[in-house]
């Protein structure tokens, strides 16, 4: 993990440090845009930065341990998991995936907000995982949840179909993953209606600064 916390040290933005630094966990259906929202925030504010998650799965291309994952062996996550040292991980295609409460910890209390893009499944543990949490910890003092939905499930049909880079059965699967996690969009502290994407990223920068008491 140390090759880890100095790629973030390389990585601290300027200017002042936040005195509250935030948790920013957003969720979407996929084809909400959320990736290019998510994206335009961090390139507009230094001091945003994405998490970085675990994983078993083996590196691919140019991935580097410590800046896209950490590269974990499955021996070594389970005795984490054990350890309850994740804030939510969950099993993938065969593969664990997580996200550690130190490394969040550490980036936060580097002066950064962190961005976490995690599903609905992985933003309830995440707030199972606060309740027994210290108060003074940067993650629970911290925490904004977002949820990024579609106008419409008939537009976000069109959304992923305008892709034209899933099969049918990938399309189908994607839209009823969407209508169980639309679902969950009422437990979410904001939520952003995705029809125009200046008008939505606007609306998420909002939601930063007002929890960050700027606006």
């Amino acid at each position: 993990m140390e090759e880890a916390k100095h790629h973030l040290i390389e990585r601290e933005p300027p200017g002042p440090r936040p005195s509250r630094p935030l948790l920013i966990v957003v969720s979407a259906p996929s084809g909400c845009g959320k990736s290019t929202l998510c994206d335009r925030l961090v390139d507009e504010f230094p001091r945003i930065t994405y998490s970085v998650s675990c994983t078993t799965r083996a590196p691919r291309g140019e991935e580097k341990d410590g800046q896209h994952y950490y590269f974990l062996s499955k021996k070594e996550f389970k005795e984490r998991i054990k350890n309850g040292e994740f804030l939510e991980y969950a099993k993938v295609h065969g593969n664990f995936y997580g996200t550690l409460e130190d490394t969040v910890v550490y980036a936060m209390e580097e002066g950064n907000h962190v961005l976490l893009d995690i599903d609905v499944q992985g933003v309830n543990q995440l707030r199972k995982s606060l309740v027994s949490m210290d108060p003074r910890n940067p993650v629970r003092r911290g925490f904004t949840d977002i949820f990024i939905s579609p106008p419409s499930m008939e537009e976000l049909e069109k959304r992923l179909r305008g892709r034209g880079t899933d099969e049918e059965k990938v399309i189908q699967k994607r839209l009823a993953n969407a209508s169980d996690e639309l679902a969950s969009a009422k437990e979410y502290t904001f939520q952003i209606v995705n029809d125009d994407l200046e008008t939505a990223y606007q609306e998420l920068k909002t939601v930063i600064l007002s929890s960050l008491g700027m606006i």
